[in-house]
């Protein structure tokens, strides 16, 4: 039965492996997000008054 042969099909899943962890991992790792978090203000803002139109 010559499905049962590992010759050519080790090899090619050994290649594939290859590339999947070692091309593809930097190639990925270089992506950056859209929107970097920054870092918020921990003070807070002073509110303005409120002029009633009515008082």
């Amino acid at each position: 039965m010559p499905q049962l042969n590992p010759g050519p099909w080790f090899l090619i899943l050994i290649f594939s492996w290859l590339v999947l962890l070692i091309l593809i991992p930097p190639k990925v790792a270089n992506h950056r997000p859209f929107n970097e978090p920054t870092t918020q203000n921990t003070e807070k803002p002073k509110p303005t008054p409120w002029n009633w139109p009515w008082a």
